[in-house]
């Protein structure tokens, strides 16, 4: 298991089922997010239950100066990072021509600018000792068009098959992971209650089995992980549907 861990979006969701799963194995984390106080409420947590050293770095990552902060803490060879997990992230509502483009703006940057930069901040330590993990938390609307959501997702898995390629000879692997819908606190931040996200039960997966798979999918070097079997056979069929169909399946939900 990786010495130290870096996870932005860390202070709720997959984040922190992240962050608890690596400090169960005894990864020590640097957690990475907005939110001071609960940042210093997790990481408390986290010290008492599994004794590992939790960092804290809040920071907004869309904010240059602070983005600049977590890029300087990622590529620091004195306190070495062995595996990023570039997690933070936001939805928007599927309606393009109705967003405001400022949102849009803020939404790609997140989603595809900061892990761009956090994994070439990571790559050169990294590649330097030989050894490295990257995992950048994408979604199964990836292969289904959903929007700038899906967009962006499609972007960060086609980078992370390629990175993985291009970097896993030389010691440092690069996993896109991609979920399906997932219970944690990501719609309800949308303003969307409990049951209205129309959404059928039968495609809800819990935090703990997503993060868990997604795991086992980095230790093994994949490039990219899809959780759940469920999931695994809609996008193989995405992929085969007429886009038309496809189109109509990501309008699912919001």
């Amino acid at each position: 298991m990786a010495k130290t861990v870096l996870i932005t979006g860390a202070s709720s969701g997959l984040g922190a089922e992240y962050a608890r799963q690596l400090a169960a194995r005894g990864a020590h984390l640097v957690l990475v997010a907005r939110d001071r106080a609960v940042l210093e409420d997790n990481a408390a947590q986290l010290r008492r239950a599994y004794g590992v050293e939790v960092e804290m770095l809040p920071a907004d990552l869309l904010t240059p100066r602070e983005l600049e902060k977590v890029v300087a803490r990622v590529a620091d060879e004195s306190r070495p990072v062995e595996m990023l997990v570039n997690n933070a992230g936001f939805g928007l509502p599927l309606a393009f021509e109705r967003n405001d483009i400022s949102d849009e703006v803020d939404h790609l940057r997140l989603h595809v600018e900061v892990p761009m930069l956090l994994t070439h901040a990571a790559l050169g330590p990294m590649l330097a000792r030989g050894h490295g993990r990257i995992v950048n938390i994408a979604s199964v609307a990836a292969f289904i068009p959903r929007s700038t959501y899906g967009a962006c997702k499609g972007w960060l898995v086609s980078f992370s098959r390629w990175a993985n390629g291009r970097y896993a000879g030389s010691g440092v692997t690069v996993t896109a992971v991609c979920p399906g819908y997932t219970h944690t606190d990501f719609h309800h931040r949308m303003g969307l209650p409990p049951g209205e996200e129309g959404v059928p039960a039968a495609l809800w997966l819990d935090a703990r089995a997503v993060v868990r798979d997604s795991l086992r999918d980095v230790a093994r070097g994949a490039a990219v992980s899809v959780p759940s079997l469920r999931y695994k056979l809609l996008t193989g069929l995405a992929r085969l549907a007429p886009p038309s169909w496809a189109a109509r399946v990501g309008e699912r939900g919001r």
